[in-house]
């Protein structure tokens, strides 16, 4: 494998890792919600992040597949 073709996979990598990251601050976010009784909007708004973060890490992937789209 090309240098140039390493780093553009270690681009893309780190890419994806952003919303993975993501995901993982918003489950903690809810487990600090269910274990301290804060207000539920919280666990509610995490869960919105999470499911958005599922959907950029999916078009990350997708675009490692597919450079072209």
């Amino acid at each position: 494998m090309s240098d140039a073709k390493v780093a553009e996979l270690a681009k893309q990598v780190h890419d994806i890792r952003k919303p993975l990251n993501r995901i993982s601050m918003q489950a903690e976010l809810i487990k600090l919600v269910l274990e301290n009784n804060l207000p539920p909007q919280k666990a509610l708004e995490a869960v919105d992040k999470i499911l958005q973060s599922c959907q950029d890490c999916s078009q990350l992937l997708e675009n490692l597949l597919d450079p072209s789209a």
